[in-house]
């Protein structure tokens, strides 16, 4: 039987890992729940992972190649097969039934697939459950959204009252990644603390406040012109820079540490970056070296100074030169 949320959390803790796993559901959740089970690997001695994307030309013989590999370096490995669409085909249902009846000692087979319903069940997936661990995350029903909405508001240091979760629940409409969005927002905007239906409503009703995430998605993106016309909107709206400058300066700090890490793909991973957004940062980042980003985040400590009227300037111009370099990093000599 596939497991519980409840039952995958106490499966999670185990010191020893399953020889396999099927994570399916919803992409976030999925996301999610491989991401801790890869934490937990690393924390049991799994120094190794192999990532299989299966796509359309993909060989499954690969997975038994994977399996039955060696490493000098690695005492304990993880394949991590990537099934978007939960239907491996007769082929990959034989590859997995196959690692399923002789898992490789040492070796642990995660396999995780974005899409899931009773259609997707087969003999492949049974017996994957019967040799390992199955979950199957779905979104939470009506009326589980709160409970999970506070879980997600004090996993990021905050908590609301019961109508500023219901104004909150009714202002995703059940779409779970709006609902992720809108709390690591909040936690941005709000900061830890308790939240009641009058922030609330300020918070997630004043859309002229998610443009300041639409101005650094273009900002990054490369994007000068729009990125420019998105600054001048928020300003001709009366929205404060001091709060624009708040959310900039955490993306310029998020950029900074993955022009510093060593793998970039693992730094991004572990910021929870989704692909699109990693993605865009890789761009960014190939753009410019890292100094141009250490000089970016000064002009914005300096453009926070001018704000709060400990610097001569003026912080709005000085706000559109910053943009523009970060968007054209061949603009960076206006930061002079």
């Amino acid at each position: 039987m596939p497991l519980s949320s409840g039952q995958w959390q106490k499966a999670l803790a185990a010191e020893q890992l399953q020889p396999v796993y099927l994570l399916a559901g919803d992409q976030l959740l999925v996301l999610e729940a491989a991401d801790a089970l890869r934490a937990q690997a690393r924390k049991l001695g799994y120094s190794e992972r192999e990532v299989l994307e299966v796509g359309q030309h993909f060989d499954w013989n690969d997975l038994a190649r994977a399996a039955a590999g060696m490493s000098l370096f690695a005492t304990r490995r993880l394949i991590d097969l990537r099934l978007p669409t939960g239907r491996p085909g007769v082929d990959g249902a034989k590859a997995i039934t196959a690692f399923c009846a002789d898992p490789p000692p040492d070796v642990t087979l995660l396999v995780t697939a974005m899409e899931w319903s009773s259609k997707h069940d087969g003999a492949w997936s049974k017996k994957l459950d019967a040799s390992g661990a199955m979950v199957v995350f779905n979104s939470p029903r009506p009326d589980q959204w709160g409970s999970w909405l506070g879980a997600r508001l004090a996993s990021r240091g905050l908590s609301a009252t019961p109508d500023a979760v219901a104004l909150l629940a009714e202002r995703v409409e059940g779409n779970l990644l709006a609902a992720a969005q809108e709390v690591d927002k909040l936690a941005v905007l709000h900061g830890e603390g308790r939240v009641d239906a009058a922030e609330m409503e300020n918070l997630v009703a004043d859309s002229a406040r998610y443009d300041v995430f639409k101005l650094t998605d273009a900002a990054f993106a490369g994007d000068g012109a729009r990125a420019l016309r998105i600054l001048a909107g928020l300003r001709s709206e009366g929205d404060e820079l001091l709060a624009l400058m708040g959310w900039l300066v955490n993306q310029l700090q998020l950029a900074l540490r993955l022009a510093n890490a060593a793998d970039f793909a693992a730094q991004a991973k572990a910021e929870h970056l989704w692909d699109s957004r990693a993605q865009q940062f890789r761009q960014a980042l190939r753009r410019a070296p890292r100094e141009h980003w250490l000089q970016c985040l000064a002009r914005a400590s300096r453009i926070d100074r001018m704000v709060k009227g400990r610097e001569q300037g003026n912080p709005w111009q000085e706000a559109e030169r910053l943009i523009a370099a970060i968007a054209e990093p061949r603009a960076a000599r206006a930061l002079a």
